[in-house]
């Protein structure tokens, strides 16, 4: 429903993770027994969750070690792992720099060119620690890039951008053609990012596997305050995973819909999953494990834009393993610990066997969900008030 914002001008509500809850099941179930599976194309995974593809998340290390633990990590081939041989170093530069410093030094850092040779290196570093390897790319790259990784054994292909369309038009550079890319390439291709039914119609019919939705919610991300972009993550989920069901109903094809960025617990997490979600793809939650290569801290992949940065370095801390993170015990009392428990527990409490039926879980508007009853947390700056 829309409403007048001013004379002849009408804009629709939107909600966010903060505005909604979910609505226990008339039957229970043992979260033990729930199916968090998740496929994608032909690939099948333990657990609906993947690493975003930020520098400070994702280096071949934590993609092998996320692999392990049934989850996948992807691996940003315009990152500096595929810019520098000895990216260590580089690490350090960026986590030792200033607030005031560490725009303008990770901008300087991204203008050494991308190697061929390490796109292929890092791969296969991932494949050697026989973990599943997905890598992204922008979509000016992606013919070039997809073609590389396919033969050095990658998995899976994303190609990320902070607005993706298949209406693309560009008088100065070659614009993709994503029914023709998606063909083909012979490994899943997950496109993104996306906000609204229509274009994530248009982006299913390429013949993806996948869609990564949501612009501007990431919390390295400055894209809403730079650009004024964005839908909030419900409103946003539940729009694209309706037009996945019509395109699947349409064609029997499944693309599945990834929820990423806005989701730092997990609540949130569940939430995106009864708004629809598929899977979903975390930055900040994995930004604070111990093998995370930002060592406590992280960027948008937007931050190292020559002329207009959309993202910040921001620090997250290192609060556990990539395992207590994932699976627990969790240490500590905000939601940011064993969200794979998280969600199982949600799903038998709401009655959900699996996925699917996670995705018709009642859900109620409640902007006091956070707050309700919560006076001390907040005063005290702990568990839900921090």
């Amino acid at each position: 429903m829309s409403e007048f914002i001013g004379r002849d001008r009408k804009a629709r509500r939107a909600y966010g993770f903060d505005e909604i809850a979910l609505v226990p099941g008339e039957v229970t179930l043992n979260p033990e027994e729930v199916d968090i599976h998740f496929k994608l194309g032909n690939k099948t995974f333990e657990i609906p969750f993947l690493a975003s593809a930020m520098d400070g998340v994702v280096d071949p290390h934590f993609a092998a070690a996320m692999g392990r633990l049934g989850g996948l990590a992807v691996l940003n081939l315009e990152g500096i792992y595929t810019r520098y041989e000895d990216y260590d170093s580089i690490l350090k530069d960026i986590v030792k720099a200033t607030s005031e410093e560490a725009t303008q030094l990770v901008q300087k850092i991204y203008l050494e060119p991308v190697k061929e040779k390490l796109i292929v290196k890092r791969i296969e570093e991932i494949k050697k620690a026989k973990g599943p390897c997905a890598v992204s790319s922008i979509p000016q790259k992606a013919e070039k890039f997809g073609k590389i990784a396919e033969e050095a054994g990658a998995d899976i292909f994303v190609v990320q951008s902070t607005v993706t369309t298949v209406n693309h038009i560009s008088k100065s550079y070659k614009v993709v053609d994503f029914r023709k890319f998606c063909k083909e390439m012979k490994i899943p291709v997950i496109l993104g990012n996306c906000v609204t039914y229509k274009v994530s119609l248009e982006l299913a019919e390429t013949g993806c596997a996948g869609l990564l939705v949501g612009i501007g919610p990431g919390s390295a991300c400055t894209t809403r305050g730079v650009l004024g972009l964005g839908v909030p993550q419900v409103t946003a989920i539940a729009d694209c995973a309706a037009a996945r069901e019509v395109y699947h109903k349409k064609t029997r094809k499944y693309v599945a819909i990834i929820g990423d960025g806005g989701m730092s617990t997990g609540g949130d997490i569940c939430k995106a999953f009864a708004c629809g979600a598929d899977a979903v793809m975390v930055g900040s939650a994995f930004a604070r494990a111990k093998e995370a290569p930002g060592r406590g801290f992280h960027w948008g992949m937007a931050t190292p834009h020559a002329n207009l940065p959309r993202g910040t370095r921001i620090r997250v801390g290192t609060t556990g393993t990539l395992e207590e993170i994932l699976y627990g015990p969790a240490s500590l009392d905000d939601g940011t610990q064993n969200l794979v428990g998280a969600l199982r527990t949600c799903m038998g409490n709401v009655g959900a066997r699996d996925i699917r039926e996670m995705q018709l879980a009642e859900v109620v508007i409640a902007p006091a969900i956070r707050t309700e009853g919560k006076l001390f947390q907040a005063a005290q700056r702990v568990g839900m008030g921090k």
